[in-house]
């Protein structure tokens, strides 16, 4: 973000006045003392405001950050990951479009209604369906998520990223049968979407879900 400078000129006050300065510097709120009481007066001054931009600003200060290849090298090796990304959103896509490029499906689950996720990411799970009051209870079931997809994989695909979306909200057992997902399914990487930060920064998720080196192998 842009730092912003700026300057005011104003004009010189009588010293038996005292006066408060609002945050803005070309606004100034005087305080007299009459026989009737104290008198307030506001008076606006007449100024230049100076204002420094950065490069970040003209081109983009997500752009500039050479962390590319670091998190292809993370993903690879720790195989599931938690990133934190910023408020504003946008910031994931650019490093969601790099695992794309390198042959990766993705398979994008919401944390909230995602159920057991040992479940139904690798076991046969039931649904049941909204009956609305009319029609009966029914119960379907589903093949294992990910199995599925990775059985629809194309032969040049690398493997399948299983995204998490919203997964501060799992618990931490749930987080931990994620970090281990990858060792059930080799050609499986999983990135969980654990909260926000300034910047976009990510950890191994064995680390946030409290697993040891020992357990996550």
């Amino acid at each position: 973000m842009a730092t912003t400078a700026c300057s005011y000129h104003s004009s010189l006050l009588p010293s038996s006045h005292t006066f408060n300065r609002h945050h803005n510097p070309l606004v100034t709120t005087i305080v007299s003392t009459t026989k009737k009481g104290p008198l307030t007066q506001t008076k606006y001054h007449k100024g230049a405001i100076k204002c420094a931009r950065e490069f970040s600003d003209f081109v983009g200060g997500d752009l500039l950050k050479p962390d590319l290849g670091k998190w292809l090298e993370d993903v690879e090796e720790h195989k599931a990951i938690a990133i934190y990304s910023p408020h504003e959103g946008g910031y994931e896509g650019r490093y969601l479009n790099r695992l794309r490029y390198q042959g990766y499906k993705f398979l994008d689950l919401s944390a909230r209604g995602l159920g057991d996720p040992e479940t139904t990411l690798t076991k046969l799970h039931p649904v049941c369906p909204a009956h609305v009051g009319k029609q009966p209870i029914a119960r379907w079931y589903f093949p294992p998520e990910v199995d599925y997809r990775l059985s629809l994989l194309p032969p040049d695909a690398k493997g399948l990223v299983v995204w998490i979306l919203e997964a501060k909200v799992l618990s931490k057992a749930e987080l931990q049968f994620l970090a281990l997902l990858p060792t059930l399914r080799p050609k499986v990487r999983v990135i969980a979407e654990c909260g926000n930060w300034r910047k976009f920064v990510w950890t191994p998720l064995k680390d946030i879900a409290g697993l040891t080196a020992n357990e996550a192998v």
